[in-house]
């Protein structure tokens, strides 16, 4: 089987088995701060586990894109020089979620991976592992019984402890023993050529493929177990690890998803795999980093210096430099990460939709790692000799972590330069690299230690097995005869509150539109049901678990568990909200027209009062093109379509054109399909996305739309604000009315605007050149008045002034005239300009051996609070202290003096 069809086959057992087949996830884990990327299959079910979540299906199977390239879990020093480790992998795994427990869990696993219909793997092939019982937690006998079951010889089935078998969410919360699969390679996979060794030999040849972990406990902060009240089952199989294991190779390299991509390395390199162990290692590395750089930037990540992105631009790297080694000098990897679309594009055709973009990130990168890698060796050649006065000295640890950490050039690489250029890497540089390099980690790191989720709190987990919400706001602003389920105050679960009292409030439907995907909760009011006194003051609502609205309130009556209320929103504020929402759909398709459809959405607030947008963008987005896509969303308010929500199965939606919403989750067979309609375009839409908000009926009732402003928010992401009805039609006014101003104020047409404004500013600048003409003659004319100031101060000729009016660039030029006038001494001069202080020092040539410029300018800036510094015969520096410039200008020469 090919390595697509393994895939396929694991999904395909599940299926059948009654397990629902679940889409992978983005590499960028969705509200979830403890990650630094998707590192596990379960981590998009991590709520779900929790108990803040609830899905409408009970068995889950999935392929997971995974990264493990920083973080807790970090295998990129190692990729390359083994058999087994990845960056960018895919996680099988298939899941319970309060079914079935370890008879199933090991039952499924069995079959699967012996039966000859499935995976037909001999079984005198393969070991099994359970909990021993360790620390007080008691030894899982009934995964033990269950393998025995299945046919597992009881010489085959081996126990450990906490360390290698019990796993844990994090310090507190879900946790439980696991049960591992193991492979007998054989001996030729030992790696330190063992022949006969035994199941637990560390050396390669038995390899774990399968770990079922059993949830079956919650602990508390005191470190107490307390049994779940409803187990679950998380199992994760490496899919390269298996497809190695199938197609009988020892490394996964050796698959036939590394292959074709290490046969393009070595031909755009000219080398061949398996003769020269270093260039095997060379091109494993490419291969890998490839995969782990397309689906990364695919899923949004752009390199940068920080975060994710710093870790990308790591692995990028680390690859250049291993092209660069195969003699790849030239940009390489942008080919690559081409070749992954295409490998991929079955089970990710979105990779290969978005290529264009994912090599352009790639190209751009490789380009700039070139422009910094020449002038870097010859700055820190230069830097080495400077330090040494012959061009001998040792290296540092600081010096090779700046070459590493901010120039990019790895630590052998810079050694072996170090060597041909004459230098030797002092004791302990190493070590010094490595503290250093663990402190830079940090910066990239986002351990799960500290910032885990706990799990959800008893009152609403135990509402959410009994009930949701029912959603009506989609239907309006108003509902009468709505129960009151529970009040939570921070007390915990009550049964009522007093006038005057804040506190949750569940329902069992509400019109009150929660927050999430962005668009902001309603506020509002409850009333008794005749409508005629207001009970209550709604801030807002949002879900403590899913399917359960809670709404903040402050209690303006006597309210009680089973009191029937009326529900109003705030139908203005809701309207305004409704346009910005649909507003935000529109921008999004017009900057997808206008700039490409490898924008993607990074994030977006839609609020009553104006909407924002954060998308996947590598340039800034002109004026022009922000003209046009204000112009294209305007179009289509004046067509007025409609805009429809359809009820659609998830699969159906995204196969039909419907994007679907960073930051949103789509945990449901079924989800909400808001179209756009347009009749003239190609698939009978402008706009079609997944999305759970609230929007106008057709798209003229947004009014107008407005752009306001664009920026960077982060490396490759770009930020649009937008106002749309009123608050639009308000700016245009403003703008119109500033126009009409500027006008009468030039005595000239709107038209002819732009041509007025043009000649003013040329006049200006005509002006200002003749001022600063007149400055510096009235500055040069100054010379000989300053040079009779002068004092001679241990038989140098010193000159310190303070001038008034006068720039910076005329302060330099006036040093360099007094310098020569005077033949030989020290000249330093201060002005203020724009608020701040600028200062100049000058030394003629002959002195700078015994007083030199950086020196006095740096005493100098100090009485200005600033700093400076430069070459020895003429240095500058800047200030803030304005009013200790005179001062500042006489204690010059009492600094000369002791410097003298």
């Amino acid at each position: 089987m090919t390595g697509h069809e393994i895939r396929q086959k694991f999904i395909d057992y599940f299926a059948q088995n009654g397990h629902r087949p679940v889409r992978s996830s983005s590499l960028v884990p969705v509200n979830d701060p403890t990650l630094l990327f998707t590192n596990a299959g379960m981590n998009q079910f991590k709520d779900v586990f929790l108990g803040l979540e609830q899905r409408d299906y009970k068995r889950a199977v999935t392929s997971q894109k995974c990264v493990r390239a920083g973080g807790k879990h970090n295998d990129l020093e190692n990729v390359g020089f083994t058999n087994r480790h990845h960056t960018f992998f895919e996680m099988l795994g298939n899941f319970s979620f309060g079914d079935y427990f370890k008879k199933d869990a090991v039952t499924f696993a069995w079959e699967l991976i012996t039966s000859p219909q499935w995976f037909g793997i001999p079984k005198e092939k393969l070991f099994a592992t359970i909990f021993k019982g360790d620390d007080g937690i008691p030894r899982d006998s009934e995964a033990y019984d269950h393998w025995v079951r299945v046919g597992v010889p009881k010489d085959r089935i081996y126990e450990f402890g906490l360390k290698d078998n019990f796993w844990a969410m994090g310090d507190t919360g879900p946790c439980g023993p696991c049960s591992e699969l193991h492979y007998d390679m054989g001996p030729a996979a030992s790696d330190q050529g063992h022949t006969d060794c035994a199941f637990g030999c560390e050396c390669g040849r038995y390899v774990e493929v399968w770990n079922l972990v059993f949830m079956q406990f919650n602990r508390d902060a005191e470190g107490k177990l307390t049994p779940l009240p409803k187990p679950c089952v998380d199992t994760g199989m490496g899919l390269e690890r298996l497809t190695a294991v199938l197609q009988g190779k020892i490394s996964n390299y050796d698959t036939d998803f590394f292959q074709p991509l290490i046969a393009h390395a070595g031909a755009l390199s000219g080398k061949q795999y398996g003769q020269v162990a270093e260039t095997d290692v060379s091109l494993r590395v490419l291969a890998d980093h490839a995969r782990a750089s397309a689906f990364l930037i695919g899923d949004g990540v752009i390199p940068s210096n920080e975060g994710r992105g710093y870790v990308l631009r790591k692995i990028m790297r680390r690859a250049i430099d291993h092209g660069r080694k195969l003699g790849l000098n030239e940009a390489f990897l942008f080919k690559l990460a081409a070749e992954v679309a295409q490998l991929m594009k079955g089970p990710y055709p979105e990779l290969l939709e978005g290529v264009e973009r994912i090599q352009a990130i790639v190209r751009e990168e490789e380009e700039k790692y070139s422009r910094l890698v020449v002038p870097a060796l010859e700055n820190l050649r230069k830097y080495m000799t400077a330090k040494s006065g012959r061009g001998d000295a040792a290296i540092t640890g600081d010096a090779l972590f700046y070459a590493y950490g901010t120039l990019g050039l790895r630590p052998d690489f810079i050694e072996d330069w170090a060597i041909a250029e004459g230098f030797q890497l002092s004791p302990g540089a190493r070590e010094e690299m490595e503290r250093l390099m663990e402190q830079d980690r940090e910066k990239a790191k986002a351990s799960w230690k500290g910032v885990h989720k706990e799990t959800a709190s008893p009152v609403y987990a135990k509402l959410a097995e009994t009930f949701k919400t029912e959603p009506d706001f989609y239907f309006g602003t108003h509902s009468r005869d709505c129960r009151i389920e529970a009040i939570v105050t921070k007390k915990g679960l009550v049964k009522e509150i007093a006038a005057g009292a804040e506190a949750e409030i569940v329902l069992d439907r509400t019109v009150i539109y929660s927050e999430s995907g962005g668009q902001m909760a309603d506020i509002g009011a409850f009333y008794d049901n005749d409508q005629t006194m207001e009970v209550a003051s709604v801030l807002g609502a949002y879900y403590p678990v899913s399917g359960l609205i809670a709404h903040r309130i402050v209690a303006k009556e006597k309210l009680c568990v089973g009191d029937r209320v009326a529900v109003v929103a705030d139908a203005a504020r809701r309207e305004q909200i409704k346009r910005n929402h649909t507003g935000t759909h529109l921008m999004h398709a017009a900057l997808r027209n206008i700039l490409g459809t490898h924008v993607k959405q990074a994030g977006s607030l839609v609020a009553p009062d104006h909407l924002r947008f954060d998308f996947s963008h590598f340039a800034a987005v002109d004026a022009d093109e922000l003209r046009e896509i204000e112009q294209q969303v305007n179009e289509q308010l004046l067509s007025n379509h409609e805009v429809a929500t359809d009820i659609m199965n998830i699969d159906a939606a995204l196969a039909s054109g419907a994007l679907a919403f960073f930051g949103d989750r789509y945990p449901e067979a079924n989800v909400r399909v808001v179209t756009i309609a347009d009749p003239a375009a190609a698939r009978g839409f402008y706009s079609k996305e997944l999305c759970g908000g609230t929007h106008v009926r057709r798209a003229g009732d947004i009014g107008v739309f407005k752009i306001i402003g664009e920026q960077s928010v982060a490396a490759g992401v770009r930020r649009v604000e937008a106002i749309t009805g009123a608050r639009a039609l308000e700016a245009f006014q403003k703008s119109a009315a500033a126009l009409q101003k500027l006008s009468q104020a030039l005595n000239a047409g709107e038209d002819d605007l732009l041509a007025a404004v043009e000649r003013m500013t040329q006049a200006t600048r005509q002006m200002e050149k003749q001022i600063e003409g007149l400055k510096k003659k009235a500055a040069h004319s100054m010379v000989d008045e300053l040079l009779e100031q002068s004092r001679t101060v241990k038989d140098v000729r010193v000159l310190a002034a303070k001038l008034e009016e006068i720039d910076r660039l005329t302060l330099r030029q006036l040093v360099d005239t007094l310098r020569q006038k005077m033949g030989s001494g020290v000249v330093v001069l201060g002005t203020v300009e724009n608020g701040k202080v600028a200062l100049i020092a000058g030394v003629t040539k002959e002195l700078t051996s015994r007083i030199q410029a950086g020196k006095i300018i740096q005493e100098t800036a100090k009485l200005v609070g600033g700093l400076g510094g430069g070459r020895p015969d003429l240095a500058e520096a800047g200030g803030k202290d304005t009013s200790a410039l005179p001062g500042a200008m006489e204690q010059v020469y009492s600094i000369v003096e002791r410097m003298l």
